[in-house]
């Protein structure tokens, strides 16, 4: 018998303010993870690859925007369209972060707290059924959240953690 997904408990029943809850959780250690950064860490390359933190935080708000944009067709019990053009999620990473590579760090930022708050707004609009149960709507919604935030927040503090063992010491 196959386990619960990452971030899912074992048992599926949930309802709407639970559901935020574990997306609130997951969101605030996100943000605990990039705090007090200043703009030059937030871009200086390394915390994925040749991401930065920005890049990071903007990939996030890519997945909350596509989010938003899919979960009201999937809530009508109808399929969110194929990105045609992207071929694989590598390629549409890779693309979505090219559009968005010029943007400063405080405009993500703002874009981040922007987004997410629609989400949030959203997900608080839409009938309880949608939570009660393991749906369509709640798996898209777990996988671009609450399943999402935290592998970011671990690679942000696995990149701070990395540039403070190589930080000569102060003094």
């Amino acid at each position: 018998m196959k386990g619960p997904e990452p971030g899912e408990e074992n048992h599926t029943s949930m309802n709407s303010q639970q559901l935020l809850n574990k997306i609130d959780k997951a969101w605030a250690d996100l943000q605990e993870s990039y705090a007090g950064l200043s703009g030059a860490e937030l871009v200086a390359p390394g915390a994925n690859g040749d991401w930065s933190v920005k890049d990071i935080l903007a990939h996030v708000t890519t997945w909350e925007e596509e989010t938003l944009r899919d979960l009201p067709l999937i809530a009508a019990g109808e399929t969110p369209p194929e990105d045609a053009g992207y071929g694989s999620l590598d390629s549409f990473n890779a693309q979505k972060m090219a559009q968005k590579r010029d943007l400063a760090p405080e405009e993500v930022l703002r874009q981040l707290d922007a987004v997410h708050a629609r989400l949030r707004d959203y997900v608080q609009s839409v009938p309880e059924e949608h939570f009660t149960r393991e749906t369509p709507f709640r798996r898209r919604l777990r996988f671009d959240t609450y399943s999402h935030y935290p592998a970011h927040a671990r690679m942000i503090r696995e990149w701070r953690a990395a540039r403070e063992v190589l930080a000569p010491p102060a003094g």
